[in-house]
Parts: C-alpha cells; structure tokens; sequence
C-alpha cells in the first residue's frame, strides 16, 4: 500500500456539512501528520472564512443550489456546473489527491464526479436521517459512503453502506474542564443559570424573533443567556445584549458555549445533535420547518421518543418556547435525565471510523 501524502475534501454550504469534514482532516492529520489536505468549497459561502480558520487550505468553485421558482441563479446553473466540474479538473490535475472526500453541499457535486472520472477513489459522508440530493446522485460513482443513520439503504446502495455516526470537533472533549475559562470569555456570572441559544451556522429566524421579543423574562427570571444569532440577524438584535445576556453572530469557540451552558435550545440539525450528545448537556430542539422532507423533525423525534431531549414546535415557539426554558431550567431532576440519555446517542470514534474507510481504500 502506498502511503496516504494527499487528500481532497468537498462540501460545505452550511456547519453541519463544514464540521464533520473539518473534524475528519483533524483526525487524518493526527493520524498522519505530514499529509497534504486540500478543501474545495463553493464561492461565497461560508466554508471560504471557516476553513481556513480551522487551518486548512481551501479553493473555490463557481457553484450554487437550484431554486425552487425560475430565478438568474437557476438559468445559470448550467454554466456553473460546466465551468466548476473544469475548475475540478484542473484542481485535480495539480494536486493529485489519492482519494476524494464528499460531505454534501454543492461543491461537494462537481469535484466528486470530476475524481470519480478520472478513477480517484471517493467516498461521501452523509449527516443527516434524509440524503441530500448531491449525496444521493453522488453514491452511484463512489467506493464508500459513511451514515450517522441506519435504514440508509432507502437512498444509498446497501453494500456501500458504513454506519459511522457523525464526526464533531475536537475540542469538544473534556468541556467541564473548561467553565471557569468560558466563564471569563464571555463575562459571564460563574455562579448563574446559563441558557445557550444556537439557530445554526446561518441563524433561525423562530429563534431570534422568539428572543427579540421574550429574553428579557429569561433576565428577570435570574438566568444568563448566550445568543447566536447569524450574520444576517445580528444587526438587528445587537443593542439588546446587557450584563446577562450575550449576542454574537457566530461562536467559534463552541467548547466554552457548551461549557458554561446548563441548558441548550437548538435546531435539530444532525451535526448540532451530534455535538450536544457528545457534551451531554439537557436539550430543548425547535426544527427548522423549511428543510426536505422534514428531516429535522425525524432528528429531534428520535431523541424525543428516548428521553433524550424536548421539544418545541416552531410554528409553537414564539408562544411556548421561553416558558418551556424557564420550566426546564426549574426541573433539575428532568435536566439529569435528559443529559444521561443524550449521551447515548454519542458517536465519538466517528472520525476514526471514518478515517479507517478512507485508509481502506486507498490499499
């Protein structure tokens, strides 16, 4: 077997594509520290600031999703595929990966079908309980797709089918170590309540509105609050941060969130789940309403029906979620159990997992 010296990594969109495959290039280049890795992303989108950020090198394509109604993106999107499958190709030809690594997004469509023709092996990792549609075109040319679910054979051949788990940050482990640090990063009372509010990389409308109009009952009911609200809402919520509540458009030092945090509101994104099962922290889920197929709501129900978190609708949030906080805050006893069930559904060898099937078929 020749040694692994090059790999290229494909996806992004969102954090819940941007992690894993950051936490899958931690993993190689623990295992294999010389290695040569390479990202490829699409222009504009936000794996272009994460990766480097997390130390990687990245390239970008020329390359967006198909709207729902006829708009210039979509007449386009002929010309995008055509000019980033020729971007891959140059890509490929001038850093000569020994295999190519989707995580879904829509970089991930161009770069993988380009190695697969050229007969570099690929494999895909899947996050979430539905495919993605790059994903599921993408699985009739790969070796080897990686799950987080099983009963995936409904969207991927069955004999190509590894259950891994989903991949998370590594600096997620050992997070009680932390709460002192954590405490002083983000000025907040050691002693107090902390609820943390994550909407996902991009922000969730339901949750900032619910905030906007509702955190200062979280103030006055005595608890600290750290706020994510997303690039595209955090203008407009900026001026209500104050003594016990904190507001940032993007946290990346999510150890030192998790850390402080007593309790959790979250959408149900598989990543997200998968981080806040590892941290084992009490978990209240809102799922976004407008992903396919609803599979945000399957994510949340599969711990819902364990135990292993609450949940709030989001078309109920604005009217139930704060005092569902409050109530979970005041219930110790439901805190534990939810915390000791979450952790059950922990996958915290995924990145091994995952890195043992890439260095499998490169034999």
């Amino acid at each position: 077997m020749l040694p692994l010296k090059k790999v290229i990594i494909s996806g992004g969109g969102t954090g819940g594509h941007i992690y894993p495959a950051v936490s899958i290039a931690q993993e190689l280049k623990k295992q294999i520290p010389d290695l040569d890795i390479l990202f490829v992303g699409a222009k504009g989108k936000m794996e272009m600031e994460k990766v480097p950020k997390a130390g990687f090198e990245i390239e970008g394509l020329w390359i967006s999703g198909l709207q729902r109604k006829l708009t210039i993106d979509n007449l386009s999107f002929p010309f995008k595929v055509m000019s980033s499958v020729y971007k891959s190709n140059i890509i490929l030809n001038k850093f000569k990966p020994q295999i190519a690594i989707g995580v879904g997004g829509y970089a991930s469509g161009p770069l993988l079908y380009a190695a697969g023709i050229k007969g570099i092996p690929t494999l895909i990792h899947e996050q979430n309980s539905y495919a993605g549609l790059t994903n599921k075109w993408l699985s009739k040319r790969a070796n080897k797709i990686c799950v987080a679910y099983e009963g995936m054979e409904k969207y991927f051949p069955a004999e190509k089918l590894v259950l891994t788990g989903n991949p998370v940050r590594q600096d997620l482990q050992h997070i009680t170590e932390k709460k002192q640090d954590a405490s002083k990063f983000f000025g907040l009372n050691l002693n107090k309540k902390t609820i943390l509010f994550i909407g996902g990389s991009l922000g969730a409308r339901t949750l900032n509105q619910t905030l906007i109009n509702d955190v200062s009952k979280l103030s006055d009911a005595g608890y600290q609050v750290i706020w994510q609200t997303g690039k595209h809402y955090y203008d407009d919520v900026k001026d209500l941060q104050n003594d016990s509540v904190r507001i940032y458009d993007f946290i990346y030092q999510m150890d030192l969130a998790y850390s402080l945090a007593d309790v959790i509101v979250s959408r149900a994104g598989a990543s997200s789940i998968s981080e806040i099962a590892l941290v084992g922290k009490p978990l209240l889920l809102v799922p976004s309403p407008n992903v396919s197929e609803d599979h945000q709501t399957k994510n949340a129900m599969a711990l819902v029906n364990k135990d292993a978190a609450m949940m709030v609708k989001d078309i109920d949030a604005r009217i139930t979620l704060i005092d569902s906080c409050i109530s979970l805050m005041n219930d110790i006893s439901l805190q534990n159990k939810l915390s000791q069930n979450i952790k059950l559904f922990a996958t915290p060898d995924a990145a091994k997992d995952i890195v043992s099937e890439i260095l499998n078929l490169i034999k």
